[in-house]
């Protein structure tokens, strides 16, 4: 059995990452809106799924003002993936 992988366990990461799947990237305000979080609480998530590898971030300008986007790498599908592939096991009683 695949092993649940903490980082992504917390539920705030754990949908924050199953929605950047549906995208190419996402907009900072946008993932923060979604979680019904604080700027800095969502900064924290980011930055540590991000040193993981599994979610990069880019400075961009969007209607005139200056904003992040996120994005899943590779890294991060793969992660997550199994991680629902643990999850499902756990569920299934494997």
């Amino acid at each position: 059995m695949s092993a649940i992988d903490p980082l992504i366990n917390p539920p705030a990461r754990l949908v924050l990452m199953t929605t950047l799947t549906a995208v190419t990237e996402a907009e900072f305000a946008t993932l923060r809106d979604r979680l019904d979080v604080s700027d800095s609480v969502l900064s924290k998530h980011v930055s540590a799924l991000g040193t993981a590898g599994y979610v990069t971030s880019r400075k961009g300008t969007h209607r005139g003002r200056r904003t992040t986007w996120i994005a899943l790498t590779s890294r991060g599908r793969g992660a997550l993936a199994e991680h629902v592939a643990a999850l499902r096991a756990l569920i299934d009683g494997i």
